[in-house]
C-alpha cells in the first residue's frame, strides 16, 4: 500500500455482494483471514498509521503495520516485511485488485491448500487474452499431469509483448490467445527474498524492485507452480477498474437478481436520451 499509485485505491469503499460498504483492503484482509492466515502485514509509506485507524480497531492485532521508507517497488515491499516474515512460508497479495471467486474455497485459499500439499511456492494465474499482456506478469510451463488447473513453471516474463509471450509462454492446454498471467495473489516459500536480493544487485541505485524477475529466478532453482484460480480478478488502476470491481462483487452474490433489474433500468433510462 506504499505505491505512488496505490496508496488511495486500497481504501476506496466498495459494495460487496451482500450489500455491505467496506474498504477495498478490509475484502484482503478478511480473506486471508478466513483462508487461515493467522497475522496480515500491511507495507505502508512512512505516516500512514491515521489513514489505517480503523483497520487498526476492526482488527486489532491481527493486522500490523510495516513502512516502506521510498515507494522502491512491489519487491522491495516484500524485502520490507522479511523480518517480520522469518524464515517461514507467507502469502502475499497486491492491493489494486478486488478477488471474486466462484465457489468456496477463496481464492487465496486455493491457493494454499496447494501450497501446503507441494510444499513449494505457488502463484495465482488467470487465463488472460493478450491484448492484456501490457498490465500482468505471465508463466510459460507445463500442465501438472493429472491435474486441470495446475502448472509446473519453466518461464516467468514482465508485461511481455504478444509475440515474446508467443515464443516463451504458449502452455499447451490454454487457448490460442490467451496466456497464464499473475493472478495478484503468491503463497511464497522465504528463498524468495535470497531471489530479491540477487536481482536487487543488479539495478542502477533508486530504480524500483520488481517481483517478477526474482520469480524467474525461483523457477530455475527450486519447484514452482502455478495454479489457475476458480475466480477473477478485476485490475482497480484499469479503466473503469473500481466500477468493474463493484460489477463483479455484485453479480456473484446474493442479490444478483435485484442487481440484474437495476442495471436493466439503467439501460433503459440511458436509452431515452
Amino acid at each position: 500500500m506504499a505505491g505512488a499509485a496505490h496508496r488511495d485505491l486500497p481504501l476506496q469503499l466498495i459494495t460487496t455482494g451482500s450489500g455491505r460498504t467496506q474498504h477495498v483492503v478490509e475484502l484482503h484482509i478478511e480473506e486471508l483471514l478466513g483462508a487461515g492466515i493467522e497475522q496480515v502485514a500491511l507495507v505502508t509509506m512512512p505516516g500512514a498509521t491515521s489513514l489505517v485507524t480503523q483497520l487498526l480497531a476492526r482488527f486489532g492485532s491481527s493486522i500490523v503495520l510495516i513502512e516502506q521508507a521510498e515507494p522502491l517497488g512491489f519487491g522491495h515491499a516484500i524485502l520490507c516485511a522479511e523480518d517480520w516474515v522469518g524464515r517461514q512460508p507467507f502469502v502475499t497479495q497486491v492491493c489494486d485488485h478486488i478477488f471474486v471467486t466462484y465457489p468456496n474455497p477463496s481464492c487465496t485459499r486455493q491457493l494454499l491448500e496447494i501450497a501446503v500439499r507441494e510444499e513449494c511456492s505457488v502463484s495465482g494465474v488467470q487465463a488472460t487474452n493478450e491484448s492484456e499482456l501490457p498490465y500482468f506478469g505471465v508463466v510459460g510451463g507445463r500442465r501438472v499431469k493429472g491435474s486441470d488447473d495446475l502448472y509446473e513453471v519453466s518461464k516467468v516474463l514482465e508485461k511481455p509483448t504478444p509475440t515474446v509471450a508467443e515464443e516463451h509462454c504458449v502452455v499447451p492446454g490454454v487457448r490460442r490467445g490467451k496466456y497464464l498471467a499473475f493472478f495478484g495473489v503468491h503463497a511464497l516459500t522465504p528463498a524468495i527474498f535470497d531471489q530479491l536480493r540477487e536481482y536487487q544487485s543488479t539495478l542502477p541505485a533508486g530504480v524500483a524492485l520488481g517481483v517478477t524477475e526474482s520469480l524467474a529466478l525461483l523457477a530455475a532453482r527450486e519447484k514452482y507452480l502455478a495454479l489457475e484460480v476458480r475466480g477473477h480478478r478485476v485490475d482497480l488502476e484499469g479503466r473503469f477498474g473500481l466500477l468493474r470491481a463493484q460489477l463483479a462483487l455484485a453479480m456473484h452474490g446474493p442479490h444478483r437478481d435485484e442487481i440484474l433489474r437495476l442495471i436493466l433500468e439503467e439501460v433503459a433510462e440511458a436509452q431515452r436520451l
